[in-house]
């Protein structure tokens, strides 16, 4: 009997199929990735040739998918070693694989990846993708489309990719940000099986889609992982170089969280992501720094002849006493200070 690590009753948002005998394990299992449209085929089979004409009370294996906006998540457990292969045309998405149960060996252009506890795997399916699965096998795959990732790589990278995105196979979940990608994952799977959680509402699942793609990025190896860290030129990720252009042009405007995302190209919660992770800030942090350089900057100019309240008022500060405060933390004087040792310099 197959190993069910997520009990039935926890797929009904999915579409979910069952074979309780050998045969059942091709033609039936045909998974048509509705996130892609792609014609893709998974040709399941039995690894021990003794097993090929058994028939057993209760299922053998379970596939269950669920697809909302740009992500595709399935899970898979199985009670007997299978071999299996990938047809069709070339993969359009990104999966990102996960042991619950057992282990599995992807076999991929010559080269085998293992994943077991602790390790999972990055991998486009595509024609001669071969997956060796154990005995007692439970798994989550969640899948993202490659033109979503490779566009957000482009804004981050603030330039058009030269070659294909390609992920290292093998991923280490114990640390760092690949093991943050990993609990995201646990927590898209854990959604998806609620009627009323992210999957079900488009805007929260825009917002979560962005997130995710931004830690596979940031935490998934790949060919331009030191390109987007930077290297030895420093680049932050052109999210934060475009927000903070934004809130220096607009600084004496009404501003929103929401106005900077939308000048950035991404959604808030990737906004405040990047900031924290580049910035160890919050955009409303990063807003109100920038709007006090832009207040000492007029108070300094002495073309300005602007007052204190002039000034802080023009960039938001409503409470003359707060502003002071604020201002003399970050720049070590206060604003009438700085506005007295620009009048001196002047003379």
């Amino acid at each position: 009997m197959a190993v069910s690590v997520i009990e039935p009753a926890a797929m009904v948002m999915f579409d979910v199929v069952r074979a309780s005998h050998p045969e059942d394990l091709d033609g039936r299992l045909r998974v048509t990735e509705r996130v892609a449209k792609s014609d893709r085929v998974y040709t399941y089979q039995l690894q021990s040739r003794a097993l090929w004409s058994a028939r057993f009370e209760k299922p053998i294996f379970t596939l269950a998918t669920r697809a909302a906006g740009s992500i595709l998540a399935s899970y898979a457990d199985s009670s007997f070693a299978t071999d299996v292969s990938v047809d069709g045309d070339e993969g359009d998405l990104f999966c990102f694989t996960t042991m619950l149960l057992g282990h599995m060996t992807l076999v991929q252009t010559g080269n085998s990846t293992a994943a077991m506890d602790g390790r999972g795997l990055a991998w486009r399916p595509g024609p001669r993708s071969r997956l060796l699965i154990s005995d007692d096998n439970a798994r989550t795959n969640v899948f993202f489309k490659v033109g979503d990732v490779e566009a957000a790589l482009e804004h981050m990278l603030d330039e058009r990719l030269g070659q294909p995105l390609e992920f290292e196979t093998n991923l280490d979940w114990s640390s760092g940000l690949a093991a943050s990608l990993k609990r995201q994952l646990d927590f898209v799977m854990e959604e998806f099986q609620r009627h009323d959680g992210v999957a079900s509402n488009p805007v929260a699942l825009a917002s979560l889609t962005d997130l995710l793609i931004s830690l596979v990025l940031r935490g998934a190896p790949h060919n331009y992982v030191d390109q987007l860290d930077g290297g030895a030129s420093g680049v932050v990720p052109a999210y934060i170089r475009r927000a903070e252009d934004f809130i220096r042009a607009n600084g004496a405007e009404p501003i929103r969280i929401s106005h900077i995302a939308a000048a950035a190209g991404c959604s808030v919660r990737t906004l405040e992501h990047v900031f924290k992770h580049f910035r160890g800030d919050t955009p409303l942090g990063a807003l109100h720094s920038i709007r006090l350089e832009l207040a000492r900057d007029d108070l300094i100019d002495s073309a300005s002849g602007a007052s204190v309240t002039t000034v802080a008022r023009r960039y938001g500060f409503t409470n003359t006493a707060r502003f002071a405060t604020a201002f003399r933390r970050r720049f070590g004087e206060t604003p009438s200070e700085a506005a007295r040792r620009s009048s001196r310099s002047s003379r």
